[in-house]
C-alpha cells in the first residue's frame, strides 16, 4: 500500500447520524488499522462525516502519519507490531506542548485490561469493536469539543505569550528610561563633598527604587556663608522625582534663579532668612505648582568662619548637633511640612557649630527604618550610631551609617535615604 493513502469521497451516500455534533470541516483523522473490510467501512464513515482520512496499515506508516499532527487518531488495539498504547505514548512524547490530537482506541470484545492500558498511555476515549456508527459519531463529537477547547486554550496561551513579550519589551524600555532618570537625579547633587574654609560638607542620596523623592544639596551664599538643605517629597517614584528636580532648580547655584538669594540695597546678592525660604516654597507649592504633593525640609544658613548658623525645620526629622566631646543635641522645632496650609509660618533656630563638632540632617528613610519586628530605628537609634561612629567623618561616616541601617533592617529598605553632614575642623594646639 502506498503511503499515505487518502480515502476518496464515496460514490454512495452514508447518512450522518442526526442530532450529533459533527467535527469541523477540514479536520484530519488518522485511521490506523489492519487492511480489510472493517477498515474500509470505517474510512467511508469518517469521510461521509466530512473528515480528511489517512489510513495506515503498519506500525511505521502509523508513526509517520502521526508525525503530521492529525486532529483525530482512530487506532486498532494492534497495528503490526505496535499496540495502540505504544502508539499513543510515542505520539504524546513527540508532540509539542501546544499540539493536540483526540486519540480513540478500538478495543476488541475480549478487552481484558486493554482499556485501562490505553487510557493510562494517554488515550482520550475508546470504542468496542465492531464499531457502531452512532457511537463513533458520539466519540467524534466529544473529540470535537475537546479540540475546540484545546485550540482556544492554545490561542489564549499564544496571545498571552505575545502580550508578555510586549510587556517585557516595555519593561525593558522603562527600566532603561528609569536608569537614565536615576543618573540624572544623582546629577542634581553635583559634588557630594565640598570644603568651605574650616567646614566640610558631605552628601548622601540613595533612592529605594530607580528614582526617589529625596533631595540634598548646598550652595555658597558669599565668601563666608553657605546654605545647605535636605528635602523629602511626599510619595515616591517618578512623580516625586519630577518634583525634586523642580525644587532643585529653585535652589540652584545660579544667583538669578535661586529663590533663597535676593539683591540687597547695594545690588549684591544676599541670602533670605531660612523661615522666609520656607514661606516662599509654601506659596509656590500652593499657588504655582498646583500639585497635591507636599514636602518636608531642613534649610540651614551657616557662617563657616564663626560656626554660627540658623535653620528652619519643616516636618523633617530633627537635625542632630554632635559636639566635640561626643554629646548630641537635638535641634529644631518640628514645624509643619511645606505645601499643606496657605499662609503658614515657621520659626528659626540658632545654633553654634563649635570646632570639632558636626551637624547631621537626614530623611525619615533612616529614622523610620524598621527591623524584623517592626520597631523603628528612631532618633535614639540614630544618636547611638552617631556616637559609635564619632571617630569617622565625611563619606566614610555616611557609608558606615548606611551599613548600620542595613544591619538594623536586615537589608530591607522601602524608603529613600538621604543625609547632609556638616563638620567643622578641630582647633589643633599651637606648637611650642
Amino acid at each position: 500500500m502506498r503511503y499515505p493513502s487518502r480515502v476518496a469521497k464515496p460514490n454512495r451516500q452514508i447518512a450522518p447520524v442526526s442530532g450529533v455534533l459533527r467535527p469541523s470541516g477540514g479536520r484530519r483523522v488518522l485511521l490506523a488499522a489492519e487492511p480489510g473490510d472493517a477498515r474500509q467501512g470505517l474510512a467511508l464513515q469518517l469521510a461521509a462525516i466530512g473528515l480528511q482520512v489517512t489510513v495506515a496499515g503498519t506500525a511505521a506508516e502509523a508513526l509517520r502519519a502521526a508525525a503530521e499532527r492529525p486532529d483525530f487518531i482512530l487506532c486498532d488495539w494492534q497495528v503490526g507490531d505496535l499496540t495502540a498504547a505504544d502508539l499513543c505514548r510515542a505520539c504524546r512524547a513527540g508532540w509539542a506542548e501546544d499540539q493536540f490530537a483526540y486519540f480513540i482506541v478500538i478495543i476488541p470484545p475480549t478487552a481484558g485490561k486493554r482499556v485501562e492500558a490505553a487510557l493510562g498511555a494517554g488515550a482520550d476515549d475508546f470504542l468496542m469493536s465492531p464499531v457502531v456508527p452512532i457511537e463513533l459519531a458520539a466519540r467524534l463529537a466529544a473529540g470535537e469539543r475537546f479540540l475546540t477547547m484545546a485550540g482556544r486554550l492554545s490561542e489564549g496561551r499564544r496571545e498571552m505569550a505575545e502580550t508578555l513579550a510586549r510587556l517585557q519589551a516595555i519593561q525593558a524600555e522603562t527600566e532603561a528610561d528609569l536608569s537614565a532618570a536615576r543618573r540624572l537625579q544623582q546629577g542634581l547633587l553635583g559634588a557630594r563633598n565640598a570644603r568651605f574654609g574650616e567646614v566640610e560638607v558631605s552628601l548622601l542620596l540613595r533612592p529605594a527604587g530607580h528614582v526617589g523623592g529625596d533631595l540634598v544639596g548646598f550652595f555658597p551664599i558669599n565668601a563666608r556663608r553657605v546654605a545647605l538643605y535636605a528635602i523629602d517629597v511626599s510619595g515616591n517614584g517618578v512623580a516625586a522625582a519630577l518634583l525634586t528636580a523642580r525644587l532643585a532648580a529653585y535652589l540652584s547655584g545660579i544667583a538669578g534663579e535661586n529663590i533663597a538669594l535676593r539683591l540687597d540695597e547695594n545690588d549684591l546678592y544676599d541670602a533670605r532668612r531660612p523661615a522666609e525660604v520656607a514661606q516662599i516654597f509654601n506659596r509656590l507649592m500652593l499657588e504655582e505648582m498646583a500639585t497635591e504633593a507636599y514636602f518636608t525640609m531642613v534649610y540651614v544658613d551657616l557662617d563657616v568662619m564663626s560656626g554660627k548658623g540658623q535653620l528652619v525645620q519643616a516636618g523633617h526629622p530633627h537635625p542632630l548637633l554632635q559636639h566635640a566631646d561626643g554629646s548630641v543635641e537635638v535641634l529644631g522645632l518640628g514645624g509643619m511640612p511645606i505645601g499643606l496650609i496657605s499662609g503658614a509660618s515657621w520659626e528659626e533656630v540658632t545654633f553654634q557649630l563649635e570646632p570639632g563638632g558636626r551637624l547631621f540632617v537626614c530623611s525619615d528613610g533612616i529614622t523610620e527604618a524598621e527591623n524584623h519586628v517592626g520597631a523603628m530605628l528612631a532618633e535614639n537609634g540614630l544618636i547611638a550610631i552617631l556616637r559609635t561612629n564619632a571617630f569617622l567623618g565625611g563619606s566614610p561616616f555616611l557609608e558606615s551609617l548606611c551599613w548600620s541601617v542595613a544591619q538594623f533592617t536586615q537589608g530591607k529598605r522601602t524608603d529613600d535615604i538621604s543625609a547632609v553632614l556638616i563638620e567643622r575642623d578641630r582647633i589643633l594646639p599651637a606648637l611650642s
